[in-house]
């Protein structure tokens, strides 16, 4: 027989063979099994051609942001006052003032926030709601909080990915608070990174033909990585988190446009993901501010502050010594941790979910700055500095590790860029 379920907890106990269901696909038993039913042009990873319109990004990605507001219960926007979840919050405050499904619950948006004390999403979350006029709500909690929430999130998410625990936890937190105060949907930016090359790494791209597959690569892997975190985070309180990014006719668009557009051109005023930045650069009906449209992309788990990777990272050190990293091959045979932060997850994992199945649900791999291992190459430096942070792009992130800021990357360089960027009229 075969069982599916929408956890792997439904499972683990009872079943010793199992495995993620993969995205895309259908299951047949008339047919003999799994067969893929969605495979768009982009999937066989060519390299497009067709030339970047503006306005067929924006009103694609407009369309899809209305279609995820068919809803009968309260809902609100994830809003860590970036580049995506802010477009997000922009489009949807425009849909729903001509709407009457703002009536259902108050007559503003309400948006969701959360961060350590004094951390960059908190202040520019603030700023972008206090721009659009939206109903919201900031949430702020300790290194302390997270690290108490962690086995938690584990059991919850179903993964030991270092990046995704990073992330998820304050997600999970976020979403107990938006729970409490009624909420059953929200609106959230996930997918935008991987469909345009927005993670830092993307700066090292040789050429338009591995940033193209890179990209594949990112959506493909989806389910792995952020779509997890977006889904269990939020499903752990019962909020659903719905991606107008992650629209296939949206996703349909975006990769097809030719990726010389996407590359990282700082000569030609090109930050990353200046496509979609530029097709939302109306000066006469503005949908954000200027540098929150061009902000420099942030990781949510740097985002909400760097001192929370860092406190990970010195729990982790007190709780795995290193012979026990020394060792960890023995311990840990397949897909063996290489740090003491990795190791400390996997532990718990492992006291959740012991089998051999459960294990191999999780990819693994060296990653940059969420790079997949394949763009690691892109940069022999990045080998020796191994982490999926923003801030190990080392000389594109304006606070990378043990780095100066330099010329180009202070945030006042960044805003010449985004001077030096024609808008779309």
């Amino acid at each position: 027989s075969v069982w599916f379920a929408s956890e792997m907890k439904a499972l683990s106990d009872d079943c010793e063979q199992f495995m993620c269901f993969p995205p895309g696909h259908i299951y047949s038993s008339k047919q003999g099994g799994l067969r893929r039913w969605y495979n768009p042009p982009w999937f066989s990873e060519l390299v497009p051609s067709t030339p970047y319109d503006p306005l067929l990004v924006r009103n694609t990605f407009e369309k899809a942001v209305i279609k995820r507001l068919m809803t009968d219960v309260p809902f609100g926007v994830l809003l860590s006052g970036g580049l995506d979840s802010s477009l997000v919050a922009s489009v949807a405050l425009r849909h729903l003032e001509k709407s009457e499904a703002a009536c259902q619950w108050g007559s503003k948006l309400h948006t969701f926030c959360i961060g350590l004390k004094g951390s960059p999403d908190l202040k520019a979350g603030r700023e972008v709601a206090d721009y659009l006029g939206t109903r919201h709500h900031e949430l702020h909690f300790t290194v302390q909080d997270g690290i108490d929430a962690i086995e938690e999130v584990i059991y919850h998410v179903e993964t030991y990915d270092v990046t995704t625990i990073r992330a998820s936890t304050p997600m999970f937190l976020m979403s107990r608070k938006i729970k409490s105060l009624g909420v059953k949907m929200v609106l959230s930016g996930e997918g935008s990174d991987e469909i345009f090359g927005g993670y830092l790494y993307f700066h090292k791209a040789p050429n338009k033909k591995e940033f193209h597959e890179e990209t594949c690569r990112k959506i493909k892997a989806l389910h792995q990585y952020d779509c997890l975190r977006a889904n269990k985070s939020t499903s752990a309180w019962g909020v659903e988190a719905r991606v107008p990014f992650l629209d296939k006719e949206f996703i349909n668009v975006a990769m097809s446009i030719d990726p010389e557009w996407k590359m990282i051109r700082p000569d030609l005023g090109r930050i990353e993901k200046w496509v979609l930045r530029n097709a939302f650069d109306d000066e006469k009906n503005p949908y954000l501010p200027k540098h929150i449209l061009y902000r420099q992309k942030e990781q949510f788990s740097d985002g909400v502050g760097y001192s929370w990777i860092d406190g990970l990272k010195d729990h982790a050190n007190k709780h795995v010594s290193d012979t026990m990293l020394m060792n960890a091959s023995f311990v840990f045979p397949d897909n063996t941790p290489l740090t003491k932060e990795a190791y400390y997850y996997r532990t718990i994992f492992e006291k959740f979910f012991p089998k051999s199945a459960a294990r191999a649900t999780v990819p693994g791999g060296p990653s940059v700055a969420c790079s997949t291992a394949k763009a690691v190459e892109w940069d022999a430096a990045w080998s020796q500095n191994l982490d999926p942070s923003g801030r190990a792009a080392l000389g594109v992130h304006v606070s990378a590790y043990g780095e100066d800021k330099t010329e180009d990357s202070r945030p006042e360089k960044l805003q010449k860029l985004a001077e030096k960027t024609p808008a779309i009229v």
